[in-house]
Formats: structure tokens, sequence, C-alpha cells
């Protein structure tokens, strides 16, 4: 059976600046979500796109989120998981919204994207399953602010 190891907080940002598909968690009057979303690391915060009317766009702001990255190699049995914990807020400098429309990741799926959501690294933690592996190499070097 492989070994479970909690990550440190330089290691979670580490794999937090390489990723670019999360999921984020919140809860609405509606009960809870889990939606995917492309990101990206600024300032030390995740970064996300999002339609104002969207669910993570009409109940995410200003609210507690939490925001998951993860890799899993199944034939390996290993894998790693970050959790970012912080209350969102919406960017609103238009030179930041600019920089930042051109650091986030095009997203897979059609529409407008127009509000970004800041998620700070108020409470960040990681798992590995599996040793003998370099976590980063797994996932490609992006570009952060």
């Amino acid at each position: 059976m492989a070994e479970l190891r909690n990550l440190s907080r330089s290691e979670c940002e580490a794999l937090l600046r390489r990723g670019e598909v999360g999921r984020v968690a919140l809860a609405t009057p509606t009960g809870p979500h889990i939606v995917p979303v492309n990101y990206t690391v600024s300032r030390g915060d995740v970064v996300v796109a999002t339609a104002p009317y969207s669910v993570l766009g009409s109940s995410g702001r200003d609210t507690l989120l939490a925001f998951e990255v993860d890799h899993v190699e199944h034939a390996q049995q290993r894998g790693w998981s970050v959790v970012v914990r912080g209350r969102a807020e919406m960017v609103e400098d238009p030179e930041e919204v600019r920089t930042l429309g051109r650091l986030l990741p095009r997203p897979w799926a059609s529409g407008t994207r127009t509000l970004y959501l800041r998620i700070p690294l108020d409470e960040v933690s990681g798992r590995r399953l599996g040793g003998g592996w370099d976590l980063e190499a797994t996932m490609p070097q992006r570009p952060t602010t």
C-alpha cells in the first residue's frame, strides 16, 4: 500500500503555480456546488474567471470558498491534491483585469467570463500518495505573477 504524506505549504504553492484546471466548492442558497474552472496564480492568490450571473459569479463573491487542484496516476497508484480555502474577492482594477486576461488559460467551454475572483491562500493543505516521483514534473510550467 502506498504511503500518504502531507505536503508543506511551499510544495503546495509550487504545485498550484503549475496547474490550469481545478474545482471551486461553494455553498449557495440551493445547496453546495462544485464548479470546474481554469485558474492562474496571481500575486500569491488563486484567480478564476467566471460569468457574472453564473453560480460562482452570483454566489462566490465575498464568500468563503474552497479550491482544489490535483493529479492522479491510476496505473502507478499515486497522486497528489492541494486545497485552498479563503474568502473570495472580486478583482476590480482594470489594469489587473487586463493582465489576468492574458495569464488565465483559455477555457475549453464556450462563454464569456468577465468576472475575476481572487481566492487568497488563507488556508493551504496538500497530500501526496506514493513516493519516488517528482510532483512538479507532472504538470506544465505556466506563467504567473
